[in-house]
This record gives C-alpha cells, sequence and structure tokens, in this order.
C-alpha cells in the first residue's frame, strides 16, 4: 500500500541523505503530494540515479534537483539549503536523514580516542546542522522540520554508545527546537528507527560480517510481528509530520520499531 499526501503543492521540501533508503522513500512521498523536491547526497552519481527514480512519482520532475554535500560539514549544509532555497526563494520543509556514521557500532572500549569524536560528529552534526543552515529561509513563513534519529537513544544495546548519545541527543533537541521555533510557526519532530530493511543501513549490516553484523542477527529474530520494518512504512510516519495532517503535532519523537521496545521519554 503507498499512502499519498496531498498538501504538499507548492511547497520546497529539502530532503538531506536521500541518495536511497528512508530518505529517498520520503521524498518520493513529498514529490508524488506535488512538492518541488530538492534530494542531498555526498555523491552525485547515486543522486542522478536517485532523480531519475524520483521523477516516475511527480510532474514536477524540471523543478527537481540534486545537491551535493555532506551535511555533517556546516559549510556544505549552508550551500545545500541555498541551493534548495533557489527554486522558489523559501523553503518550507526540511527533512535530516541519512547520515551514515564514520565508525560502526562497536564496544567502547575499543574505540580510539579520534574514533569516539569521528563517530558522534558525524551522525549528530550531519542531522542538526541543515537544520540550522534551513532557518533564514524558513522562519518568515514557518515550515516543518524532520529529524531521522535512533531507538538506540532510548534502549541502547552493547556496542550502541555513542550511537545512542546521537539519538538522545537528536530527541531532547527535537523538543527544545520545537519550544524555540514555534514562534516562527516552525514544527520540528522526529522519527526514531530501529533496524530497518530496504535501507543501504541494512545491506551493510548483513552484507559483511562485523561487530555490527551479530548486534543485528539477534535484534532481526525479535520482531513481534514477524520482520523488521521497511523503509516504505517509516516514510508514511515521516511524511505524515511533515504534512497539515499533523498541524497541530510539535516537538514529539515517534518510534518506528515494530514493537521490538517500547516506553521512552
Amino acid at each position: 500500500m503507498t499512502m499519498t499526501f496531498t498538501d504538499f503543492k507548492g511547497k520546497v521540501a529539502l530532503i538531506t541523505g536521500a541518495s536511497g533508503g528512508v530518505g529517498l522513500r520520503i521524498a518520493e512521498k513529498m514529490a508524488a503530494g506535488g512538492a518541488h523536491v530538492v534530494l542531498n547526497g555526498r555523491s552525485a552519481g547515486n543522486g542522478a540515479k536517485a532523480l531519475e527514480q524520483l521523477a516516475a512519482f511527480t510532474d514536477q520532475a524540471a523543478s527537481m534537483r540534486f545537491a551535493v554535500g555532506d551535511c555533517s560539514n556546516y559549510d556544505d549544509a549552508v550551500r545545500v539549503c541555498a541551493e534548495a532555497a533557489k527554486v522558489t526563494g523559501t523553503l518550507d520543509i526540511v527533512v535530516s536523514s541519512g547520515a551514515q556514521g564514520a565508525v560502526r557500532p562497536m564496544p567502547f572500549s575499543q574505540m580510539t580516542g579520534p574514533e569516539l569524536v569521528i563517530a558522534h560528529n558525524s551522525r549528530f552534526f550531519a542531522r542538526i546542522n541543515p537544520l540550522h543552515a534551513a532557518l533564514p529561509y524558513m522562519q518568515e513563513n514557518g515550515g516543518s522540520m524532520i529529524m531521522v534519529g535512533t531507538d538506540a537513544g532510548r534502549h541502547a544495546t552493547p556496542g550502541e554508545s555513542v550511537v545512542g548519545a546521537f539519538g538522545a541527543g537528536v530527541i531532547l533537541m527535537t523538543k527544545t527546537l520545537a519550544k524555540e521555533l514555534a514562534r516562527h510557526k516552525i514544527r520540528v519532530n522526529s522519527v526514531s528507527l530501529t533496524l530497518t530493511s530496504d535501507t543501504p543501513s541494512w545491506d551493510r549490516i548483513f552484507n559483511e560480517k562485523t561487530f555490527q553484523t551479530g548486534l543485528f542477527s539477534k535484534a532481526k529474530d525479535r520482531f513481534p510481528f514477524g520482520r523488521a520494518p521497511n523503509a516504505e512504512e517509516v516514510a508514511r510516519v515521516a511524511t505524515f509530520l511533515a504534512s497539515e495532517e499533523s498541524c497541530q503535532v510539535t516537538g514529539q519523537t515517534v518510534s518506528v520499531n515494530g514493537g521490538l521496545s517500547f516506553g521512552g521519554w
């Protein structure tokens, strides 16, 4: 089943980390709803493939574009947001997704000092830089910001100390930014992921033999519904939070985890 939201017509939506997986699924839904979609990623080649795939979901292919950049670098994030705003002069929606960690999950004791810094920065700043860089284009007319985080921020498992810290930071920033930006009519929400199929992360985890493979192989067999959530199912929730269907929802983090864990804060 494909859900289509129809209230994105004419809006400019920037989706970072959108060469594939959850980000691209979100972009497809927004494009189908009439948005001018700008994708971001680090590879121009992957971006061209993503745009080709996205064109099937919209009659506004001419307004779509791919902005190359690594949003863990603030200058790149500024440039990406400026390029997205060129479509109509403003930004209405920013979805901060993607951001493959430069260091994989591993026991804390096995990480070096530099790896601790890199592991955190490559995830956390890639998530918040696009939101900060987008503010000059959103403060006048308002809009919606979505961060795609991780359920490790609520229920970290061994090997996810830094990933959990990043996830918890996203959850708390979602609450704080929602309070700060409400006066600008900007809503801020997050989607919290667990192991998710049909994503580049899934392929990396199960196509290679690492500590992470063993960690998530156990989790894969514990989903109460018999399988992990997929990228399409996560995208439905993220798109709902960005849409006018959720116009009174802000400061919230929704877990899409197939019942693997409950509770939270």
